[in-house]
């Protein structure tokens, strides 16, 4: 099929060809013999030029991007015209002098015309070229402005506004060449003037054929596999990558080339877009006063973003890190100025400052992220982890009641579903305290469980990413361990959307995917930093470590869990476990953060599993 751009060539090459002909015969023959020769002229570009047309199609040369032309199309025009000329000469030289009773046939005229046509041919072809390139070279500010080809993975609306954004600024010194997509139905149609070349397989020969400098990915609702076979395609083919925005950008109609930025993990392990009830989420921020502790860290400067756009009434800021609680309120309030803002550093242990806080701000919805979470760290700090975890919930949990807040979410772990550490059994005793202060006042006061989350601060990717930068070795603790892994705003929005939809005293799960193994996300990242596996960085199994299981768990057999009318919430409806609850709650937790003030880490421990009977560790000196 002729592309719309390649019409004019074939209407060029009708006119010129021809005309090569006749100047064939002109250059072969003496002025007074041209008269003679005007049958034997007539018959030559009768028989040739159909010919070349049809070679010329054959071979591509009506389906190229010309002004991205290279060496390798050279050779296909020299190609092209070397064949078409030869069957030319054959045909005419073989039966048609004979069939029109030609009498005499310059035998040179076919070489002749072979080197007319490789002008006629090449010369308007690689003149497109030749301009293209000044003029985008011009365009981007200079004659040494460095100018890159691009190809697109996605022919949607993220890959159209790309383009639309390359072709109107061209002083970024990107130059769309083409898409690929793997709709079938799409192959061979323009948008925005730029073809659909192919599909995400023939990556490697479009780099080759048209000289492409870079792979944009703009597939914003392809899954994590889907992103990761594009890169690694593009790794085979010694090509970048970069990828667009997020998908809200997209839909809002954002698409920058300053947005374009490397590929990162997170894209290689996405699932499906999660999708929340804005207008739920809205209806509960809006207008209201909401206050977030831990709002320095990972999940809580996320939830202080994604709450700010919903435009709160007021936005309080609680969080024991000053560095980190100071980055997070300029980066609030530089972004919303209209904002409301009350920041407060205080310890959520420290019921004193905690009323002092709540006194100030009287928040309607509260969200307690504050917490330590790191496995390992905790198991040598179990007094600490007690007294942050627990006793910090348990402030938190008396202040909103004597200040009337509306509405709490408890940002709770996998790592709480039969807990082998210390971390994931204080924070089960944090969701036992939200139950029974929603069953207590009947309010809706709720916690919401997920798995890790890549790029907070001390996690996995971080870790890995360092000691790549240092060389290597990258260390993983097993090779088969696995872990549910989310994005933080992916993990937010769903605790948004859980906070506006959750009854009291429920437990809302996540669903967080399949579990993925960590010595895979560490080979990811090691190859999207450009290195090779066991040749440039190496992989190193260290062991499982204290209070550290093989897989975590999101479900517990004979645990009842109900979805919601979210698809990818869930709710805890009975356990199998005896749980305390009410007065002999209380006092168990009471007795535990005293003796978590001064015992000894295996009392502490013991203390641990009388409130949670499914806390399971092994005993001894750690």
């Amino acid at each position: 099929m002729l592309l719309s751009r390649n019409r004019y060539f074939f209407i060029l090459d009708l006119l010129l060809l021809p005309a090569a002909a006749v100047l064939a015969f002109v250059l072969r023959l003496d002025v007074g013999q041209l008269a003679g020769a005007r049958k034997a002229l007539g018959v030559f570009a009768l028989v040739v030029v159909p010919i070349k047309l049809v070679v010329f199609y054959w071979m591509g040369l009506y389906g190229r991007l010309w002004r991205y032309a290279s060496i390798d199309e050279l050779v296909r025009i020299i190609g092209a015209t070397g064949l078409a000329s030869a069957l030319g000469a054959a045909a005419v030289m073989g039966f048609a002098i004979h069939a029109w009773g030609v009498t005499s046939f310059p035998r040179s005229v076919p070489f002749i015309d072979a080197l007319l046509t490789l002008v006629v041919a090449g010369g308007p072809r690689f003149a497109v070229r030749w301009l293209h390139r000044r003029g985008t070279v011009i365009a981007g500010g200079g004659r040494d402005r460095q100018v890159k080809r691009v190809l697109i993975a996605g022919a949607g609306d993220a890959g159209a506004m790309i383009v639309k954004e390359m072709r109107t600024r061209p002083r970024s010194g990107l130059v769309p060449v083409g898409f690929v997509d793997d709709d079938r139905a799409k192959h061979g149609i323009l948008i925005h003037s730029t073809p659909v070349l192919g599909n995400r397989a023939s990556i490697p020969e479009l780099v080759e054929e048209y000289g492409i400098d870079e792979v944009i990915i703009a597939m914003p609702s392809a899954s994590g596999s889907a992103i990761r076979e594009v890169v690694r395609v593009c790794e085979k083919a010694r090509v970048r990558t970069r990828i667009v925005p997020d998908l809200s950008d997209i839909i809002a109609g954002q698409v920058r080339v300053a947005q374009l930025r490397e590929v990162q993990i997170e894209d290689l392990l996405r699932r499906e877009p999660v999708r929340i009830d804005s207008s739920a989420v809205d209806a509960m921020v809006r207008g209201t006063r909401v206050l977030v502790t831990g709002a320095g860290g990972s999940i809580g400067s996320e939830l202080c973003r994604q709450i700010a756009k919903s435009s709160p009434s007021l936005l309080a800021l609680l969080g024991h890190g000053e560095n980190s609680m100071f980055t997070t309120a300029n980066e609030i309030a530089r972004s919303w100025p209209d904002l409301s803002l009350h920041t407060a550093i205080g310890d959520a242990r420290d019921a004193e400052r905690l009323h002092h806080v709540f006194d100030r701000s009287r928040p309607q919805v509260v969200f307690h992220a504050a917490a330590h979470k790191h496995v390992p760290l905790m198991e040598h700090n179990v007094g600490e982890a007690v007294t942050n975890n627990i006793l910090g919930t348990l402030n938190v949990l008396r202040t909103c009641e004597r200040t009337g807040v509306e509405r709490l979410v408890y940002i709770s772990t996998d790592k709480a579903v039969c807990p082998s550490s210390v971390m994931g059994a204080t924070k089960r005793v944090g969701e036992l305290l939200v139950q029974d202060a929603a069953r207590r006042l009947g309010r809706p006061y709720v916690a919401v469980r997920f798995g890790n989350v890549l790029g907070s601060r001390g996690s996995v990717v971080p870790v890995f990413r360092q000691q790549i930068a240092r060389g290597g070795p990258v260390t993983v603790t097993h090779p088969e361990v696995t872990r549910y892994f989310m994005t933080i705003p992916e993990a937010v929005q769903l605790v948004l959307q859980a906070a506006a939809i959750g009854s009291p005293g429920e437990v809302i799960l996540l669903e967080m995917g399949e579990p993925i193994k960590v010595a895979d996300l560490a080979r990811d990242l090691i190859e999207l930093s450009g290195f090779e596996v066991g040749k440039d960085i190496q992989i190193e199994y260290t062991g499982l470590r204290p209070g550290e299981k093989l897989e975590e768990q999101l479900f517990v057999e004979q645990e009842e869990y109900v979805p919601t009318k979210h698809e990818k919430l869930f709710v805890l409806r009975n356990g199998t476990f005896p749980m305390l609850n009410g007065p002999a709650l209380i006092l168990a937790v009471e007795d535990l953060i005293a003796t978590a003030r001064g015992a000894a880490d295996e009392t502490i421990r013991q203390k641990l599993k009388e409130i949670v009977p499914e806390y399971q560790y092994e005993r001894g000196e750690r």
